[in-house]
């Protein structure tokens, strides 16, 4: 009888979803998380164990294997043996380096459980804390893994006692996190512990891992490690060896996942609440709770891959329901009807054709165009669609780009739609006319990416501007109510606009408060409002909440309001995205629609007269008050050697760098600091020469703030004349 091939398990387990487990690993950068990735690929024999961890297999662009770094998350179907009972994993291999978080938000969307990785020597990082609020803001259940435990024997030279003691309070740290950022109902019970098994420590470059129940299973503990690397070269290897085989990291690792993350059944009863707004007593929200594989097909998308030969792949996790290859589907933002042409699972970049996946999996799905990250595909097609996915950090640096041969501007085009469909955090502006565009990252190092990619995989050569800052427009007083005139004067709207409560702002930006047009009274919804600041009128006025403003209905016994309040949406929508200062995008602030004057007759108050009238009255409404400019602020914290301190802050302050916080740690200082995005282009390597290669810095958190007044109208200046606006 022909051997069993991993494919042949996976088709085997895929329908018990009492033995699925959908994971996610999450961390900092270079703590691990591909190499780790390698050994659990191994594990579950879809890789050699001698290549895993140089392999790195789930690093799957020619980009990431040349830098060391993971910039797209990757996907693997393995399955894995556990007291005699097989368990399908499906694990997702996710980003590290902050400029590549909106995976690790879109990722966190189809998983249940995270691993986070930490390393044993840097501990806790920005990173670690970002990524591990992305995930608990989906209700993904964390189990940690402390990695690189041999540097802190080889390198550090601890005593066993120094590292327990070192490794007890990175569990510490974790905790305070998962405290600070987990659901009400889980801060305590999602902490993890060494004794119930939620904590394993080990090396993923060595292929070990201990945790409470691997050491009583094998009978092995921290001695034995300890003493296998104080052991000369040669005794040493064979001593790892003994140690890979009888405690290896895929088993700890995977062990921990079967028992410590739920089964998607279990997972969906209280994360479907939590992201997905629909009516929970209707046949398809009981199909949600239950995970229902004979419910309506529901599947949500988060990842777009584009090929230029074999088209777009959408990856998502199946909630409801059963998709077969063939089948019918509706996108429900695209507002299409299309067909699934194959279904997938994968190991990095390879698939697998399956004919129909149930409930419960994360899978790839080709034929299907139009698709992005967050839409929702269904077999219903009047479904309410998934909670937006909403990225921690918003693109704050710029460049223009243009194709350096002008025939390849409709390729250049196409080549931007797709990659803005791959990956959601990425904002671009085409203006067809000119042929210059404008590409919008969360870093320097994102948009450099994405040049590599249109220029060495999509074989278009390209022109690109130094860097730009992203700023946004607000007030800070309340504007007189100013009148918006229809082309055809037969119309009028009366506006006026005022700052929005802070607490308000943060809730929308947080995705507390989800960013939406309000076509009927959502009672939830206003009592957030209210709870972070508005008044029950206020709150019972909102229409639109859009970039971190809002639209307030205040009419009184207008008959006609309810015809063109859709056309007022877009209007207030179209001045958001552009604001009347230089037309950079508008922020923080509420438009109040207090009356109306609109002709009897509906042909004379169509989208040409409404929205142009709205949009004017918004812009008069802002210049006739006190208005501002935002600039984006990072907050980053770099470690240097205790004898730079005096450069590094000299650098901090010649960017304009406000010090905030000052820890001393053996050799080494960690200093925290805003500095605006303005200043920081080049900072890299200026913290390298002024530190001799030592320092190194990350991101911590970015937030606008009001812009210097002394730099204010040379800003806007700067800005009218690069976007050709007359002064």
């Amino acid at each position: 009888m022909a051997k069993e091939t991993m494919i042949d398990k996976v088709k085997r387990l895929i329908g018990l979803k009492e033995r699925i487990r959908n994971m996610g690993i999450i961390a900092h950068i270079d703590h691990g998380k591909t190499t780790l990735s390698d050994s659990l690929l191994a594990g579950a024999g879809m890789l050699s164990y001698e290549t895993a961890g140089q392999q790195r297999a789930l690093d799957t662009m020619d980009e990431e294997q040349q830098r060391g770094i993971t910039i797209q998350s990757a996907t693997a179907n393995m399955v894995h043996e556990v007291d005699g009972k097989e368990y399908l994993i499906n694990l997702i291999d996710t980003p590290g380096h902050v400029d590549f978080g909106g995976d690790v938000t879109r990722a966190m969307r189809a998983v249940d459980g995270s691993l986070v990785v930490v390393c044993a020597v840097e501990g806790a990082m920005p990173q670690t804390e970002t990524v591990l609020r992305q995930s608990l803001k989906e209700k993904v259940k964390p189990v940690l893994f402390i990695n690189k435990v041999d540097r802190l024997i080889n390198e550090l030279k601890l005593t066993p006692e120094q590292m327990q003691e070192r490794l007890t309070q990175m569990i510490g740290k974790i905790n305070k996190l998962i405290y600070s950022f987990a659901p009400k109902e889980f801060k305590n019970e999602w902490q993890v512990r060494v004794d119930n098994g939620t904590v394993a420590f080990g090396s993923a470059i060595d292929k070990w891992a201990l945790s409470v129940p691997i050491m009583k299973k094998k009978g092995i503990n921290f001695k034995d490690v300890y003493n296998a690397y104080a052991l000369e070269e040669e005794e040493r290897k064979e001593a790892l060896k003994k140690l890979q085989e009888k405690a290896p990291l895929h088993e700890a690792v995977l062990d921990m996942a079967v028992h410590h993350y739920p089964n998607p059944v279990e997972a969906q009863k209280y994360r479907i609440p939590k992201i997905w707004q629909g009516d929970l007593e209707s046949p398809e929200g009981k199909a949600l709770l239950n995970c229902d594989e004979k419910g309506p097909a529901i599947f949500c998308a988060i990842k777009v891959i584009v090929d230029p030969q074999a088209g777009e792949l959408v990856v998502g996790r199946i909630f409801s329901g059963t998709l077969r290859s063939g089948m019918d589907i509706h996108l429900v933002k695209a507002i299409s009807d299309q067909r699934i042409q194959q279904i997938y699972i994968f190991k990095g970049d390879h698939k697998f054709s399956m004919e129909e996946v149930p409930a419960g999996n994360i899978v790839g799905l080709s034929g299907l165009k139009n698709a992005s990250s967050g839409e929702t595909l269904t077999t219903k097609k009047e479904l309410t669609p998934f909670e937006d996915i909403k990225h921690i950090f918003e693109p704050v640096v710029t460049k223009a780009i243009e194709a350096k041969n002008p025939k390849d501007l409709p390729k250049l085009i196409r080549v931007l739609r797709d990659l803005v469909k791959e990956d959601p955090t990425l904002k671009v502006e085409i203006n067809e006319e000119t042929g210059e565009h404008l590409i919008s990252g969360l870093g320097e190092l994102h948009l450099e990416i994405k040049e590599h990619i249109i220029e060495r995989d999509r074989g278009i050569k390209i022109i690109t501007s130094e860097p730009l800052v992203v700023y946004r427009e607000t007030v800070q007083k309340q504007s007189e109510t100013m009148e918006g005139k229809s082309p055809n004067k037969h119309n009028k709207f009366y506006i006026f606009v005022e700052p929005l409560e802070k607490e308000v702002y943060e809730a929308i930006m947080k995705g507390d408060i989800q960013e939406r047009r309000i076509k009927k009274k959502l009672p939830e919804l206003q009592t957030k409002l209210q709870e972070a600041g508005l008044s029950k009128e206020e709150s019972r006025s909102v229409v639109d909440i859009y970039n971190g403003n809002l639209l307030l209905d205040m009419t009184k016994g207008e008959v006609h309001i309810k015809e063109v309040i859709e056309m007022v949406m877009q209007g207030f929508e179209d001045v958001m995205k552009a604001g009347p200062v230089a037309k950079e995008p508008v922020s923080g602030i509420k438009v109040k629609l207090v009356d109306v004057k609109l002709h009897e007759d509906a042909i004379h108050r169509g989208p040409g007269q409404v929205i142009p009238a709205v949009r004017d009255a918004i812009k008069s409404a802002i210049m006739s008050t006190e208005y501002t400019l935002l600039e984006p602020i990072q907050t980053i914290r770099i470690d240097v050697p205790t004898d730079f301190m005096g450069s590094v802050n000299k650098l901090i302050q010649s960017r304009r760098g406000q010090l905030i916080d000052m820890e001393q740690q053996p050799s080494l200082v960690v200093i925290t600091a805003k500095v605006p995005v303005a200043e920081m282009f080049g900072f890299t390597s200026a913290l390298r020469s002024e530190t001799e290669g030592r320092g190194v810095w990350s991101l911590k958190d970015s937030e606008f703030e009001r812009i210097p007044r002394e730099l204010q109208e040379e800003t806007i200046k700067k800005i009218k004349q690069r976007k050709g606006i007359n002064q």
